[in-house]
């Protein structure tokens, strides 16, 4: 690989959504072999973690934020079926289909909901409400998706835990009693820049 100024601690800023846009249509070609060779673990992480949940979710699944399809193949390697995706970025959607992993998928706009509320009963967002990608907020409107008793399972990387807004969108949800915390736990999200990521997964109430 001749060139990894994508995985940059610079990538992990503020951005308007259509720099964020710009950014992915950018990577699309290389997002898939440059995340492999920095060992990207946070996808397998989470489709492992939700492993004891499988048998309690029927109907599909989404994979919010699907980007070229690595969190979709890590679920169903995981034996999960029925899945869903969506992105922001064509160019992404594009390597996602190519896959063959998926049940649906579809083009969304920043900052519009992942679906109508109650639609899905497990839900994923690996890295995607995270600082340089969805904004905080965007949690309340993914838990909105969920059925009552539903699933997301998401994750934080470092700089996304030391920003801190977006703990602070989660501890609202949680004191409001909107969702509990089922796991979480502290690991690895990209190897090669010894940088780590909680893997959370919430149940909706």
């Amino acid at each position: 690989m001749s060139d990894k100024t994508p995985l940059k601690p610079q990538l992990w800023s503020d951005r308007d959504p259509v720099d964020t846009i710009q950014v992915y249509t950018e990577w699309a070609d290389s997002y898939d072999s440059d995340l492999a060779m920095r060992g990207y673990f946070t996808p397998v992480r989470i489709a492992k973690a939700l492993g004891s949940y499988k048998d309690n979710i029927s109907g599909p699944i989404l994979d919010f934020g699907c980007g070229t399809g690595i969190s979709g193949l890590a679920l169903a390697e995981e034996g999960f079926a029925q899945i869903h995706g969506t992105d922001i970025t064509p160019e992404m959607l594009k390597k996602a289909e190519a896959k063959s992993i998926y049940e649906k998928l579809w083009l969304s706009n920043p900052g519009d909901p992942p679906a109508q509320p109650g639609t899905y009963q497990l839900i994923v967002a690996a890295g995607v409400i995270s600082l340089g990608a969805a904004p905080a907020e965007t949690l309340s409107d993914v838990l909105d998706a969920l059925s009552s008793g539903g699933i997301l399972a998401l994750s934080f990387n470092d700089p996304t835990l030391e920003n801190g807004n977006y703990d602070k969108v989660l501890s609202g949800e949680i004191e409001e009693r909107r969702a509990t915390v089922l796991f979480r736990e502290h690991g690895p999200h990209l190897r090669d820049l010894d940088m780590g990521s909680d893997v959370i997964i919430l149940q909706k109430r």
